[in-house]
């Protein structure tokens, strides 16, 4: 260190001869490169998103209904060019519109993931819904494309590919949370845990594309859907291996007649009803099941 000390004071010394300078490595003698960026103020990892409010029914036996509003914070998501209108509003306010068309019916619990202009990770957002014991996570977004043309809803769930990729990551993950879906994996090998999550996910599959059959029948008459209108994806958001999960892209912010459409109070009122009525029809088998499986 003192030899180091020296060695900086000598070369930048202007009255130091060239040859009484020690031979340094030049890698020390350039200024470093300057990276230029954004800098986000994030939520320490250990503190985690706030829990969300529930409302609706008292009654816990209820059904809960998780609603994603996509984007939000510094993640506007795409953009409608002649408007301004950002899918992160848009989201949030259908999202609100949904909300309200279901407290009408007081047959559901409801839980917003935000409820105002906030970031959270996609990992947060069904790490939520999970945590609250959802019955259903319906993640809300608008799509985008540079074709003018492009234009309808689609309603996304998750691909087979990924739910055999998912199945043996999640074993060695949640060996160590040890109950997964009601089920207890701390005694259960690896292979075992494997097994469990992926007949368990493929059920969660299963119920995700019924609900999904439900909000296109439901909402058709009032939306405009492409074709196919079911898409399957590995999409993070819709990784729960335990919440029947879909993600709603409720039609292209950058045409301007679905983005009009999204941002008017009758438009969203229609999509509301229409996804209100078939989470209605959802939770209905839902409760139909329970009272057809004895306790055990």
């Amino acid at each position: 260190m003192l030899f180091l000390a020296t060695s900086l004071a000598l070369l930048s010394s202007p009255s130091t001869p060239p040859d009484m300078r020690p031979s340094v490595n030049a890698a020390m003698a350039k200024r470093p490169l300057r990276n230029i960026g954004m800098s986000v103020r994030m939520r320490p990892i250990t503190e985690g998103p706030p829990i969300p409010k529930i409302q609706g029914p008292s009654n816990s036996s209820r059904p809960l209904v998780v609603i994603d509003p996509g984007h939000g914070g510094h993640d506007p998501g795409a953009r409608n060019v002649k408007s301004g209108a950002l899918e992160k509003d848009v989201t949030l306010a259908v999202a609100m519109a949904l909300r309200d068309e279901l407290l009408k019916s007081g047959r559901v619990r409801i839980a917003l993931t935000r409820e105002d202009d906030s970031f959270l990770a996609l990992e947060e957002r069904f790490g939520l819904a999970r945590d609250m014991g959802a019955a259903l996570f319906i993640s809300i977004h608008a799509d985008a494309s540079e074709e003018t043309g492009a234009h309808g809803a689609t309603i996304y769930t998750l691909s087979d590919v990924a739910s055999d990729a998912e199945a043996e990551r999640l074993a060695a993950r949640e060996n160590r949370a040890n109950v997964l879906g009601g089920v207890d994996l701390s005694r259960k090998s690896s292979a075992v845990s494997s097994i469990l999550i992926d007949l368990m996910q493929r059920e969660t599959m299963a119920s995700s594309a019924k609900f999904a059959e439900l909000l296109h029948r439901e909402t058709a008459p009032d939306l405009t859907f492409r074709n196919p209108w079911n898409r399957r994806a590995a999409l993070v958001v819709l990784r729960a291996p335990d919440t029947p999960s879909i993600l709603f892209e409720t039609g292209y912010i950058s045409n301007d007649a679905e983005a009009e459409q999204l941002r008017s109070v009758e438009g969203r009122r229609k999509l509301a009803e229409g996804a209100a009525r078939a989470i209605a029809i959802y939770a209905a088998t839902l409760d139909s099941s329970r009272r057809a499986d004895p306790p055990r």
